[in-house]
Order: C-alpha cells, then structure tokens, then sequence
C-alpha cells in the first residue's frame, strides 16, 4: 500500500491536507512560513513549531483543506 502523501506527523500531531478542498489562501504559509514551506518537498514540516501554534494556524484555514488530530499515547503495562 502505497502512503498517503499528504498525511504528516511528529509523533504527537497528525496533519491531513485535502489539495482538492484547498483554495490557496496562503494564510498557512504567510503566517506560519516555519511549518507551511512553498518551496520545499515536503511542504508541512511539523518540527517547524509546536503543535499547539500549529492547531491555531490549521483552525485558520478557510477552506478546511488542512485538518489535525492528536495522536494518542498508549501506556505500556
């Protein structure tokens, strides 16, 4: 199975892109350029910020092409 190249991680955040729902805005990459690169392959580097500074810049995207979750950590017994 071939992986979804727009699912990105750090261990503590998932991001998901939707290029087909996005309508290029630019809000991600104007206000947060650390994590949201034009340039660079892969676009979303999520080591750029903390995870929380990234949830409030992916709640500003106006088309909802850029969605979150968090990952959860399960406890060894």
């Amino acid at each position: 199975m071939k992986p979804n190249a727009n699912v990105f991680s750090n261990g503590k955040l998932t991001v998901t892109y939707e290029p087909n729902c996005c309508i290029h805005a630019e809000l991600c990459a104007r206000q947060l350029s650390d994590v949201f690169r034009q340039s660079v392959i892969p676009w979303i580097d999520l080591d750029g910020a903390k995870s929380k500074k990234i949830i409030k810049q992916i709640k500003k995207c106006p088309s909802g092409a850029l969605q979150y979750f968090m990952n959860q950590q399960q406890e060894v017994a």
